[in-house]
């Protein structure tokens, strides 16, 4: 399981998680993302941003996405 980041902004359906600058891998397109429970909360759909420390636009499956502001999401 690989930290995706904390969600730092809602937008358009999407919550907005700044990756973590601890230098590990950034999730693919498609990863399912769950949160500190390891409960599913949707999937990564885009990557976007400054190469050294990106946005990762995840897609929740059922949670609204402003429930999941200031989180900690990570990768499966």
């Amino acid at each position: 399981m690989r930290r995706v980041g904390t969600v730092q902004r809602v937008a358009q359906g999407l919550a907005l998680a700044r990756a973590a600058d601890d230098g590990e891998e950034l999730p693919a397109v498609g990863d399912e993302v769950v949160d500190e429970n390891l409960s599913v909360v949707g999937r990564v759909v885009s990557v976007f941003g400054p190469v050294d420390r990106p946005f990762v636009a995840v897609k929740p499956s059922e949670r609204d996405p402003a429930s999941l502001f200031d989180e900690p999401l990570y990768a499966r």
